[in-house]
């Protein structure tokens, strides 16, 4: 049965523990469901906002209009393409954790997303954020999706040619609002092969002896990583990587390189040059500073944190101070990964 809710705090809804109210949620766990609440009077004409962990999300203010919290819950290992045999596929409801996914899949005998383990958030939420970590984007693993077009009612099939992707970047993000992802279909290449050619990754294997690693190995080092890195949004509210890493062309970078030769950047296909936001945060004094209730945090800089009390506005206000700093001392623009509200 479907429950409309009136005036819910969307604080425990958000992973930066941010202060808010919704004039309606209301939770979606099947395709059904999510017809039904589209179609309700007192919804008619209110904006709207697709919500899965929160963990992409800075709320600066209330939210006049209805929240749509997708629960659809549910996994499959498909059966196998003949006509793909290099290949294994998997589906997820979007209302699936992303984590406890990756988790699933490797239990299925599906390695391919190891290094996306712990990456906070839905399934459903991955392709709009093209998420990434550790050498790998999700737009290499997937398939298609399913979902709702809210401009024909219809529900649709996009591939990955449709889906756009770029860095942090898709077709969702360039339309919001039009489509409502409702599941999720991953491609898993056979034989698989491991992926350990970011630092990080190599040198906690490596700390372990474990020259030849499996997927489940990958996976424990990728958590172990994170763990140490990273902020547990349970304990210290957060939205894990606030910043994308800039791309900038290779005269830029060498011009970067030739005035601080310890600038951290990864040489891209096209001759680019992806710059580590973190470095660059680091090196203008933000590790660890806290100004008000919102902070950097220590271990990672790219992380901004809410030290206890904060608000959107808060966190937002410390974003730009960052980013005013970076370009003063760089000229290079940081962009931020969450969507401000």
């Amino acid at each position: 049965m479907l429950q409309l809710q009136r005036d819910v705090s969307l604080r425990e809804f958000n992973t930066f523990g941010l202060p808010a109210t919704a004039r309606y949620v209301v939770t979606i766990d099947s395709e059904a469901a999510l017809l039904d609440a589209l179609a309700l009077p007192e919804l008619a004409g209110l904006p709207r906002l697709v919500l899965g962990g929160g963990s992409n999300l800075v709320l600066t203010r209330d939210f006049d209009g209805v929240v749509l919290r997708m629960a659809i819950r549910h996994r499959e290992r498909l059966p196998d393409n003949p006509a793909d045999p290099c290949a294994r596929y998997v589906r997820g409801g979007a209302g699936e954790v992303w984590h406890d996914f990756v988790d699933w899949t490797l239990s299925q005998d599906c390695p391919g997303l190891e290094n996306l383990a712990l990456i906070p958030g839905t399934l459903g939420a991955a392709p709009i954020q093209n998420i990434g970590a550790y050498g790998l984007e999700l737009a290499e693993r997937f398939h298609e999706v399913r979902a709702l077009d809210t401009t024909t009612g219809a529900f649709v099939t996009c591939s990955r040619d449709d889906c756009a992707f770029g860095y942090r970047d898709s077709l969702f993000k360039r339309e919001p609002g039009r489509y409502i992802i409702v599941a999720v279909t991953l491609r898993l290449p056979q034989p698989w092969h491991a992926v350990t050619g970011y630092a990080d990754v190599s040198r906690t294997l490596a700390d372990a002896g474990i020259a030849e690693p499996d997927a489940r190995q990958i996976f424990d080092a990728v958590v172990d990583i994170r763990r140490r890195k990273l902020p547990d949004p349970a304990q210290l509210g957060n939205a894990g990587s606030f910043f994308k890493n800039p791309v900038v062309d290779a005269a830029t970078f060498e011009a970067l390189r030739a005035r601080f030769p310890q600038a951290v950047g990864y040489a891209q296909p096209d001759g680019a040059w992806k710059v580590a936001a973190g470095w660059l945060i680091d090196q203008c004094g933000w590790r660890g500073k806290t100004v008000g209730n919102a902070g950097v945090h220590e271990r990672q800089a790219l992380v901004l944190v809410n030290r206890g009390g904060a608000t959107g506005a808060d966190i937002v206000a410390l974003a730009r101070a960052v980013q005013a700093s970076v370009r003063e001392r760089f000229g290079i623009s940081l962009d931020p990964e969450p969507l401000m509200l």
